[in-house]
């Protein structure tokens, strides 16, 4: 296949469009759209601006019941659970709102070397993590690539009498075909990258320098990256640097471009929000401010549009915020996270080198004994990357709902890998109870296979999957 120039797929004008012919939609039309999400098929351009022109309180809870219904029918009460791992925050790129800006002389610059590497990597297996997001900025030491590559394969060699990192996804700069064929090579799970803004406009504002200002290199890498044969991408949008509306249309125009090319879009989406960082005006004072009620209809329109997507919550978001959004389509959530190179075996650094501020600081224990409590299994699963289950199989599978019979035994075989390895008393107590609930609740295949997993973790034996 031979890519060509991809990038005019973001029609602003259809956005704009659209958007204003959808402005203030009728009653009677928000619940057609909602009826229509509920047969899990997805949305197009026109019914999510319909859902983003909701702001009556009664139609909004229809709106997040229905992602809560569409979420437990997919998903279940199931969330996967990762950890960033910052290797660098070396950057050649001028982003006003991002702390690892260039010229930005507030934050101290570092770059782990593979010894490094090898050991926020034990640390991370040590409090229990299977799936790292290994983060760098745009930039590497000595200008190689090759580190990222080695850098991978660090993580990857680090064994401990516990475990090791089943997955290793990764969020890097933009590459050329001949790289991602590399990366590719180096057994990556997901690329993820986010455009930030989809408005062009917005976009060279905010990005002043370095390569990054090149909007159209940014908004083709899914393109590059799928042709070199990585099944699985993330996509993302920084909400705040522009009207949250645009956004979400221009993201779907994106996601259809994939799946017109390629066949299948994004396995995952992440909706961070613009935090503070160190040095950046902008993000303490972000242009189009996000509201915790917006940010919640955000998460809830991406699970009725894209149903079967995978979305991520990370810690820039508090704890109630991240708990709210569990029943509106979160899947994915970071947790004990460090956004500053070295941060788990030196937090007393952190503020100094991060990217941006967390909102969410506690440490991982805490974090699944409070998923658990609300009833939620916590995933550690690997299993699909290593048995092929990626891109459009994934989704071949999960449409007419046969990879729940995978994914549920999965979750609750990982979970009690973690209950017995890491966790304290309080949270093994409350997971085991959990876990027995969540067998019982299972039927037919999954619930055998569940418990054929689960007796074998008890029996010592690890990294059981289906």
């Amino acid at each position: 296949m031979t890519i060509i120039d991809h990038s005019r797929f973001i029609d602003e004008q259809e956005i704009s469009r659209i958007l204003e012919a959808n402005r203030r939609p009728e009653p009677q039309k928000i619940r057609e759209v909602l009826a229509k999400a509920s047969e899990m098929k997805g949305l197009n351009l026109e019914e999510v601006a319909v859902l983003t022109g909701i702001s009556d309180p009664s139609l909004l809870h229809e709106l997040f019941e229905t992602a809560n219904r569409i979420k437990e029918t997919i998903y279940g009460k199931r969330l996967v659970i990762f950890a960033p791992l910052y290797i660098s925050n070396l950057c050649a790129n001028e982003c006003v709102y991002c702390a690892f800006r260039a010229k930005n002389k507030a934050v101290v610059r570092r770059s782990l070397n593979q010894d490094e590497i090898k050991r926020e990597t034990e640390l991370l297996i040590n409090q229990g993590h299977k799936r790292i997001l290994m983060v760098a900025g745009e930039s590497y030491p000595k200008n190689s690539f090759q580190y990222v590559l080695d850098s991978i394969q660090s993580i990857y060699e680090v064994k401990t009498n516990k475990g090791e990192i089943r997955r290793v996804n990764v969020n890097i700069a933009p590459l050329s075909l001949e790289d991602f064929r590399l990366l590719k090579g180096a057994k990556i799970g997901t690329f993820q990258l986010f455009q930030e803004t989809y408005h062009r406009e917005t976009y060279h504002n905010v990005h002043i320098g370095g390569k990054k200002m090149d909007y159209n290199w940014r908004v083709t890498a899914f393109h590059r990256a799928m042709e070199a044969g990585i099944d699985d991408v993330g996509i993302g949008v920084l909400f705040g640097l522009f009207d949250y509306r645009f956004e979400l249309l221009a993201m779907m125009q994106h996601i259809r471009e994939l799946e017109r090319v390629f066949g299948v879009g994004p396995h995952t989406i992440s909706v961070p929000r613009l935090e503070p960082a160190t040095g950046s005006d902008i993000a303490s004072h972000p242009p189009h401010a996000v509201s915790d009620l917006d940010f919640r209809k955000i998460v809830a329109i991406l699970r009725l549009a894209v149903p079967y997507t995978g979305i991520i919550m990370s810690t820039r978001e508090t704890a109630q915020m991240r708990r709210d959004t569990f029943a509106l389509g979160v899947s994915q959530i970071s947790a004990g996270s460090r956004t500053n190179p070295g941060g788990y075996s030196d937090s007393d650094h952190e503020d100094d080198s991060s990217q941006f501020s967390l909102g969410d600081h506690r440490p991982l224990d805490e974090v699944i004994r409070d998923v658990a409590s609300m009833g939620y299994v916590p995933s550690f699963c690997t299993g699909c990357y290593r048995l092929g289950r990626t891109g459009a199989d994934f989704m071949d599978m999960a449409k007419p709902g046969d990879i729940k019979n995978h994914c549920n035994p999965n979750a609750v075989s990982t979970f009690m890998e973690y209950l017995m390895d890491y966790a304290s008393p309080e949270t093994r107590a409350i997971g085991e109870k959990l876990i027995e609930e969540a067998i019982g609740s299972m039927q037919g295949l999954a619930q055998e296979r569940a418990r054929m997993l689960v007796a074998k973790v008890r029996m010592g034996k690890h990294d059981m999957y289906c």
